[in-house]
């Protein structure tokens, strides 16, 4: 059915009526602030680390500048695909039902970003917390692994709950529990009819609130009774908000935003909860002392699982104290007699290194399954799914502060962490099989460490051993990781820093290494057959001399110069002018009896040199010469290597 033109202008009015009243978000609002406006300069320039680091610092991506622009809007209208790619997979919105949606459509650069942004969904608004809230909601129907921990009788209805998450999102469950935390089982009065509890349970664990509560013949409770019922627990346990989503359930767009709400509420509570109990009680101990550690299976915090990680070896390493004070060092030195190198400092192990230490994290099975891996474990007859005495420890290959950032991920879907573990996190998300997670780490490696190349100032000259380029990451073990967890993105990433600083790598051995394992990865190799990351780095190294072409002006130069008339003017007494010409012939200008030649001109603007010294003409000429130079190394590495591609 068509809206006329006046329903529509109707809808809008009691919309915007909505907004001024705060009953309703604006999904687009002002922001004016100084950190937003650093986000919407990267989007423009196509500047991918500044936009992960706004991100990250938590700007609203979905806001609009005093021009009315989104982030989203710039970086689709100023043809980045990359920033494009990002923002979308942090949580912008474009649906095409919208104004902002359609016009960012609409104002696409290029079709490669158009089809980018139709290739997600945009008919519904896409929520980032769906998968969290989507897990706890499955908690309670799902039956295997088994994972409650209380049980809360209501008439002739059963419910299996985790006291974790009730004592998380409701303040009447957190004093109860907090007083006795063995209790497991619980009997609703019979005054509450089923239905309601059931409503306020499916809150509780981030369901939607259903327009049709219950209630009715059958039932043993009218629709009236189950509503004055979810009134009454609503107050009991403490959750307000829920009684209100009812009240407002006829309304869809309110509806939605408070259900968006509720999400967002729910994970800052699990988040609150993870901090106080998880991370608080966390054991740190000897890693010698770690598989003596026994957890009673009934804690104050619910845990029903131990995990483990080991601090790395590096990590242990300290200074003796002898060598931390020079002036006792060289007292001792005065001291001793000098018969050989048994008079040296001790390098003993206890001497020189701390013990090294592991950390235990109690932890949720419930929370757990979020990862293949455990649900795999925990489904099947290992001795880790079996019920013991004591909460069974699970050791798990990374570094404490890496488990930490899975942790996190898993009960809050947040994934806020540095450069320096990006890796790591990467290889322990590939672990436990926690793809999003694995992603992300991706995504940090490629836009931190240095991945907006457009924005890398290219050196044409020859390298300069003593001003070495400071690198946030060792490009190879990037290349190596992106192979071994299968994630293109990284691939494409260490192909393109490549081409951009090719001419600092080509010569290496680890370069030349690299080639050599990218060639030895398609299995019964042909001679004929092409070596990935060198096809990859050819095509980065076009785009790079082609950018820089197009960013120098060149093109608008040439364009200029083809306007030149051939012939020139006579002046009024018929005379050609003395001070001005232009010779067509060889292109030169001249200005009276004094000629200025292409080398002349650059030495006065700057002599433009090659990759191998040599002068070039001008800035074309040297950007082509440098691109066949690094070719021809490419061929020239693939000759010593022996391979053909």
């Amino acid at each position: 059915m068509v809206l006329r033109k006046d329903q529509i202008e109707a809808s809008l009015q009691a919309e915007k009526k909505l907004i001024e009243d705060g009953k309703l978000k604006e999904d687009n609002p002002l922001d004016v602030s100084e950190t937003f406006f650093k986000l919407c300069e990267a989007c423009r320039r196509g500047d991918l680390k500044t936009c992960q680091e706004m991100i990250t610092e938590g700007v609203n991506i979905n806001a609009r500048d005093r021009f009315d622009y989104t982030p989203l809007i710039l970086a689709s209208l100023c043809g980045h695909f990359a920033v494009v790619q990002l923002l979308l997979e942090s949580g912008a919105l474009c649906e095409r039902d919208t104004f902002q949606g359609e016009r960012c459509l609409y104002n696409a650069l290029n079709d490669r970003i158009r089809n980018l942004l139709l290739s997600y969904d945009y008919s519904k608004s896409t929520d980032p917390l769906q998968p969290l809230a989507s897990h706890i909601s499955s908690l309670l129907i799902r039956e295997h692994p088994q994972t409650s921990d209380i049980l809360v009788a209501a008439a002739e209805e059963s419910f299996h709950l985790h006291k974790f998450v009730l004592s998380a999102r409701s303040p009447y469950f957190a004093r109860k529990l907090s007083v006795a935390p063995d209790i497991a089982s619980w009997k609703l009065p019979s005054a509450i009819p089923p239905q309601a509890f059931g409503t306020a349970i499916k809150y509780i664990y981030l369901g939607e609130i259903p327009n049709d509560v219950g209630g009715g013949p059958g039932t043993g409770f009218s629709e009236d009774e189950v509503l004055e019922g979810i009134d009454k627990i609503s107050r009991q346990l403490e959750i307000m908000t829920l009684w209100d989503g009812i009240l407002e359930s006829g309304d869809r767009r309110l509806a939605r935003q408070r259900r968006t709400d509720e999400v967002e509420k729910g994970r800052n509570q699990l988040e609150a909860w993870f901090s106080n109990n998880v991370l608080k009680h966390k054991v740190i101990i000897d890693m010698a002392k770690a598989d003596n550690v026994r957890w009673d299976r009934s804690n104050g915090i619910f845990a029903d699982v131990l995990l483990r990680a080991d601090e790395s070896e590096d990590s242990s390493d300290t200074e003796s104290p002898l060598m931390e004070n020079p002036q006792q060092k060289e007292t001792e030195k005065r001291k001793s007699i000098p018969i050989g190198p048994l008079n040296q400092v001790s390098r003993s192990p206890s001497r020189n290194r701390k013990p090294r230490k592991s950390i235990l994290f109690p932890v949720h099975r419930a929370m757990l399954l979020r990862s293949e891996y455990f649900l795999t474990m925990f489904s099947s007859a290992f001795r880790e799914a079996q019920t013991t005495e004591h909460l069974q420890t699970i050791p798990i290959d990374c570094s404490p502060e890496v488990l930490e950032v899975v942790l996190k991920f898993l009960y809050t879907e947040k994934t806020d962490f540095h450069l320096g573990i990006a890796i790591d996190v990467l290889f322990a998300a590939d672990l436990l099989l926690i793809e999003k997670l694995k992603l992300k780490a991706a995504v940090v490696v490629s836009t931190l460490g240095n991945g907006s190349m457009s924005q890398i100032p290219v050196k044409l000259g020859p390298a300069d051993a003593s001003s070495p380029e400071q690198e946030d990451l060792d490009i190879y073990d990037v290349v190596r990781a992106g192979w071994l967890t299968r994630v293109p993105r990284l691939e494409e990433f260490g192909a393109r820093y490549f081409a951009y600083r090719l001419e600092s790598h080509i010569d290496e051995e680890d370069f030349a290494d690299l080639v050599r394992e990218s060639a030895n990865r398609i299995k019964g190799r042909q001679e004929t057959d092409t070596i990935e990351l060198l096809d990859d780095i050819r095509y980065y190294l076009s785009e790079r001399f082609r950018l820089r072409f197009e960013d120098s002006g060149l093109e608008d130069m040439m364009e200029e110069k083809s306007t030149i008339p051939t012939e020139v003017e006579p002046n009024p007494d018929g005379k050609l002018p003395e001070d001005e010409g232009v010779d067509v012939a060889n292109g030169d200008a001249v200005r009276g009896d004094v000629e200025f030649s292409s080398e002349k001109m650059m030495m006065n603007s700057g002599t433009i040199r090659t990759l191998d010294g040599e002068m070039a003409g001008d800035e074309l000429e040297g950007d082509a010469i440098n691109y066949q130079i690094l070719l021809g190394k490419i061929d020239g590495l693939l000759d010593r290597l022996k391979l053909d591609a």
